[in-house]
């Protein structure tokens, strides 16, 4: 759809996220509710898309990125299903698709609008965007070692916003936490109430607009600069592991899984 400013919403190559300019933000929602918003491949290389678009389009000031219903993003479907495999297989690096460090490259600034349920790939994505508002009905929680994933955006991102010693919590236990836990220990920006999320949102996104959009690119690119780099060999050399495969395939199978100790 199009806009005052001329601009129509690039097609990002998934159903399941629809985008829409508006004023001067591109509002991007993930719609997948049958899956509590997994996101297939394709979905992730459609957020890297967006904002790849978003960063060339000089009337825009950000990326409003929300969920539908209950959720915002339950993390990566681990049944692997994407509606474009053939262009998936041309990607050698399956690190490739994931939109994480093009979040922080784009100059524009990011919004997460969480709505809902903040899992795992959904938190990742909560935690590269730069303002973060949270309904007080959402939850979160990073279970990627119930998998048998070491996930470098999350170690990367989960300290430097909550510090190292509720990061080992979060990580080692995999607990839920709900929106009060985690606005308190700084994992969100803002948690507002669900009647509220909208206009808190568009309050925000306002806000934004009123801000110069040289010198906000500046600052978010100097605060960005400040943020470790992620390790991407530890996902790299994992994703093939005997540990990881039994992980995933014990999720698929809905069991204990059952680690390789050699």
């Amino acid at each position: 759809m199009g806009d005052a400013t001329g601009l129509v919403a690039p097609e990002l190559g998934s159903p399941h996220l629809v985008a829409e300019v508006r004023g001067r933000v591109l509002h991007l929602r993930i719609d997948r509710v049958e899956r509590r918003n997994a996101f297939t491949q394709d979905m992730y290389r459609g957020i890297k898309r967006a904002a790849v678009w978003a960063d060339e389009q000089r009337e825009l000031d950000a990326v409003c990125l929300t969920g539908t219903d209950r959720w915002f993003g339950a993390g990566g479907d681990m049944s692997g299903a994407s509606s474009d495999p053939e262009g998936l297989a041309a990607e050698w690096d399956p690190t490739d698709q994931f939109p994480f460090r093009h979040l922080e490259r784009c100059s524009k600034l990011w919004v997460a609008r969480i709505n809902g349920l903040c899992h795992a790939g959904g938190l990742v994505l909560a935690l590269h965007c730069d303002v973060t508002i949270a309904s007080d009905q959402a939850r979160f929680r990073a279970p990627e070692l119930l998998r048998g994933i070491p996930d470098p955006f999350l170690t990367a991102r989960l300290a430097a916003m909550v510090g190292v010693a509720r990061a080992r919590s979060l990580l080692f236990t995999a607990r839920e936490v709900s929106a009060a836990e985690a606005g308190a220990m700084g994992l969100v920006g803002q948690v507002v109430a669900h009647d509220d999320l909208d206009a808190a949102t568009e309050d925000a996104l306002a806000a934004i607009a009123r801000t110069g959009p040289a010198a906000r690119a500046a600052v978010k690119r100097d605060l960005n600069a400040r943020l470790p780099l992620a390790d991407v060999g530890l996902f790299f050399h994992a994703i093939r592991s005997a540990e990881m495969v039994e992980g995933m395939t014990a999720f698929i199978e809905k069991r204990e899984p059952d680690w390789p100790r050699g």
